[in-house]
């Protein structure tokens, strides 16, 4: 209950143990808050074992809240890319982050980024915006740590309920290129679980060999997260010439763009010589592309496909203003109990606007700052009137109505049994 209370107070903005007193003016609503001190013992608890068990809660929640999601108005807020609806695929974006710290705590170092903090890693469910799992890290942790990435993988996989698990994709960035990595996401496909990867990929020699060896009909134009024609970049599928392709059992999707001056200094002597700058994507997607979604199989959709993993930095942005920001303790354990209650209140925050807002225009995805100021900070009194309980809203604040459907949606929502 106190972890419950604390995601709580995160979601409204709280960024220490003490802020807990934030829920005090409001004991009506969420009842007698804990003492910062009670908060801290709490979390102190955060081992591996209780860990486990406040996981395993997790994902029985988030099973019935799916359920409750789907049966909304909207259904399913399905990834829809270049135009394509990805139906019945649950697509998991794995990525890292620096959180800063500005005094010594217990696992605190120096970053690759020349900063001082910690480096958790994270994945996040891309069609519903939810935290699924987040590893604490110290920040001299590296970005393409195999163990991490396994554990990561699996504790999101196991926040996905089963009913849901017969379609995987998981897209990762260039840390994600690693043999371990990839064998373990082949080695989960089975008879009734399909799962597919999009990661980035170093380009070496021999694949700038592959790309200066592509005749120039094999570019077609790139496409856009609309789906229209790119007018300034390219891709052609890499895997027929170079080696590598067949030693890593994936293929490769070439994409060239035009270099912008940032990226003038950094230029290889192929892509000065060509005016082009090169990346290149590998995935395990075969000729039938992803099932349920016909063209998945193009090297054109699997370039954007993988460009869109790029909202994870939203993500980032939004775990960070739930409570991610600053790892409030000198303890480890309390840090990745801290840790713990930011994910819960960004989930908190993803379930309500699921829920209650879909179908606001500008609150379905609007930002946490944007959500407290709105609707959580709200100008209205609670009042007590023949033993009855009375919220009078300011007449005038514009968002009077968007707090009031989405509170008559949540209080539908039959009880949990």
């Amino acid at each position: 209950m106190v972890l419950v209370q604390l995601a709580v107070a995160i979601a409204l903005g709280a960024t220490s143990m003490r802020q807990i007193a934030l829920l005090t003016h409001q004991a009506d609503v969420f009842g007698d808050p804990p003492s910062d001190s009670t908060v801290r013992r709490i979390l102190e608890l955060a081992e591996p074992a209780l860990l486990g068990r406040i996981a395993k809660a997790r994902a029985k929640v988030r099973a019935r809240v799916w359920e409750l999601i789907e049966a909304t108005q909207q259904g399913f807020p399905w990834l829809k890319v270049a135009g394509k609806v990805l139906t019945g695929w649950i697509v998991i974006d794995i990525d890292a982050t620096i959180v800063l710290a500005h005094s010594a705590k217990e696992g605190a170092a120096a970053t690759f980024k020349r900063t001082y903090g910690f480096h958790p890693l994270a994945a996040w469910c891309a069609s519903t915006q939810e935290s699924l799992a987040m590893l604490l890290r110290p920040g001299s942790a590296g970005s393409n740590t195999v163990a991490d990435h396994l554990e990561v993988l699996a504790a999101a996989i196991a926040q996905i309920p089963a009913s849901r698990r017969a379609k995987l994709l998981i897209r990762v960035g260039g840390a994600g290129a690693t043999h371990e990595l990839l064998e373990r996401v082949e080695a989960l496909n089975t008879t009734r679980r399909t799962v597919r990867f999009t990661v980035g990929w170093t380009i070496t020699d021999v694949d700038e060999a592959a790309i200066a060896a592509l005749p120039g009909k094999a570019w077609d134009r790139a496409l856009t997260q609309d789906g229209d024609p790119h007018e300034h970049a390219g891709v052609a599928e890499l895997t027929g010439l170079n080696a590598r392709a067949a030693v890593w059992r994936c293929r490769l999707i070439a994409r060239r763009v035009v270099p912008s001056r940032r990226h003038q200094a950094k230029l290889t002597a192929l892509e000065k010589k060509t005016g082009w700058k090169y990346s290149i994507i590998a995935t395990n997607l075969g000729p039938r592309g992803m099932r349920g979604v016909p063209g998945s199989h193009q090297a054109q959709f699997i370039d954007v496909l993988h460009r869109s993993h790029a909202g994870v930095e939203d993500r980032v942005r939004t775990n960070k203003a739930m409570g991610l920001r600053n790892l409030p303790s000198r303890t480890w354990t309390v840090n990745a109990g801290w840790l713990l209650a930011a994910n819960i209140a960004a989930d908190l925050d993803a379930w309500t606007r699921l829920l209650g807002l879909y179908d606001e225009p500008d609150l379905a995805r609007a930002e946490p700052q944007t959500l407290r100021y709105c609707l959580w900070h709200l100008p209205a009194r609670l009042v007590c009137h023949a033993r009855r309980r009375v919220l009078k809203i300011s007449a005038t604040w514009p968002w009077k109505n968007a707090f009031l459907i989405c509170w008559q949606r949540l209080c539908a929502l039959p009880a949990p049994t």
